[in-house]
Formats: C-alpha cells, structure tokens, sequence
C-alpha cells in the first residue's frame, strides 16, 4: 500500500522490548497507556467478551459450524 505507519497505540507490554526499538528506529510514535490504568484494558476485555458473546450466540443459534466463527465475528460487530 506504501503507506508508511505513524503512530501505534499498545498496553506497556514488557514483550514489546524489541518492537518499541523499532519504532524508534522508523520514527514511528509508541503511544503507551499509563501504568496500572487497569480501567483502559477493562474498556476493551468487556468490548471483546460481549462481541465473543454474540458471535457465540449467533452461531448457536444458526447451527452452523463451527468454523463460520470467522464470518460470525464481523456480523456480530456489524
């Protein structure tokens, strides 16, 4: 796409060590959450499990196969 990516946003992960270098090295901007803002994660864990409940929900109820999840989960953001 030659697009060059200007800013990520990530949680402070300690597994980024090597990323965050990368990101300094290609001028991209690492813009981190606060430490222990718990309240930030919660946001997007309850996003998450809700969109997980109803892709759930949807197949269940279609009987469809398992492995329509994939299609499941942007009808259930949808």
């Amino acid at each position: 796409m030659n697009k060059k990516i200007k800013q990520i946003r990530s949680y402070r992960g300690s597994e980024y060590v090597l990323f965050n270098e990368y990101c300094v090295r290609e001028d991209i901007i690492d813009e981190v959450t606060p430490l222990y803002s718990f309240e930030a994660n919660g946001v997007t864990k309850r996003k998450d499990r809700t969109l997980k409940e109803i892709m759930n929900a949807i197949l269940i109820s279609s009987s469809a196969l398992d492995n329509l999840w994939e299609e499941a989960l942007p009808t259930a953001r949808f």
